[in-house]
């Protein structure tokens, strides 16, 4: 059980059998009775944001999560697909599940995954990666100093706002909160 003095951004929390994670936070103190603590919470198995209210000193439960090493295969149509490994075995995983962070995602990498209940809901990314431009319009001469972009598709499929010497074939780092460039590697 988890009290309303341990809440923290990032914690995760289970309320009504379901997995929340802690967006923000606020303890506060109305002008008559107990303390309060307002919360935004995310549904982590459908993205929804609502906010909560609980009263100080409030118990919720803890949800059954692990974090596990898993190897991202393929993209099988609509599901994409982890191998464990430790256990060898194939995870075919809805790619909404993984959402936006498929394109950072190349086949072949270890990432880390969020299991609840046994159920992959999430994967957690490293804070940049390397990606090569598949396709992007050729380079122009001359344009340095205007700090101006073009769009490039990575190998992932990502699309990202890259400078215009970046030509097709370069490989370069892209944040992956963001979906920025970050250099050329």
């Amino acid at each position: 059980m988890i009290q309303t003095k341990d809440f923290r951004t990032g914690l995760k929390i289970e309320i009504d059998g379901k997995p929340f994670e802690i967006i923000e936070f606020q303890h506060f103190k109305p002008g008559k009775g107990g303390a309060m603590v307002r919360t935004k919470l995310r549904q982590m198995l459908t993205g929804q944001v609502l906010d909560k209210t609980f009263r100080s000193g409030e118990k919720v439960d803890k949800p059954d999560m692990a974090v596990a090493e898993m190897q991202y295969i393929f993209r099988d149509g609509e599901h994409s697909v982890f191998m464990d490994l430790e256990t060898y075995e194939q995870m075919h995983v809805p790619a909404a599940n993984v959402g936006e962070k498929g394109g950072f995602i190349k086949e072949g990498d270890t990432v880390k995954v969020l299991l609840y209940n046994g159920e992959l809901i999430g994967v957690d990314l490293p804070a940049n990666v390397s990606l090569k431009v598949a396709q992007t319009d050729p380079g122009i001469q001359g344009d340095r100093v205007s700090n101006a972009t073009k769009p490039a598709t990575m190998e992932t499929g990502l699309k990202v706002n890259v400078p215009l010497f970046i030509n097709e074939g370069d490989t370069i780092k892209v944040d992956t909160r963001t979906g920025e460039y970050l250099g050329r590697e």
